[in-house]
């Protein structure tokens, strides 16, 4: 797959970044570490090499500053974000968006969402 505006194509598609920082610099916003991004992460990995994906890059990041609704993932090139809560979540990313190609819509998050309880309306609309 080519980026889009020069042809070239992408050294890695997908190209993920899963918060894994320890943040404890405001008070009740949480952290995706201490939510089991770590586990998540690992699991992601594996799974996506159990069913083949190649192409594929799954990276550590720093704090993505949406503590709140972690543990966050954004994926490349798209720059659709995700919030991940069990290896469920996981396994169905990887099914439907890395290797089907769809977005997983329960799990997207949006620039409006600042508290857990946006995430939930929007799991409750679909």
């Amino acid at each position: 797959m080519s980026d889009g505006d020069s042809g070239r194509k992408l050294l890695y598609n997908p190209h993920i970044f899963m918060c894994l920082e320890e943040n404890e610099s405001e008070p009740g916003r949480g952290c995706c570490q201490d939510k089991g991004a770590m586990e998540l992460f690992g699991h992601m990995r594996a799974y996506s090499k159990q069913n083949g994906v190649t192409g594929i890059r799954i990276n550590r990041a720093s704090c993505l500053d949406r503590c709140e609704l972690g543990p966050i993932m954004v994926v490349y090139p798209e720059g659709i974000w995700y919030a991940v809560r069990s290896k469920e979540d996981v396994e169905d990313i990887v099914r439907t968006h890395i290797i089907g190609g769809e977005r997983v819509e329960r799990l997207m998050v949006h620039p409006a969402d600042r508290v857990p309880e946006d995430l939930v309306t929007a799991e409750q609309t679909e």
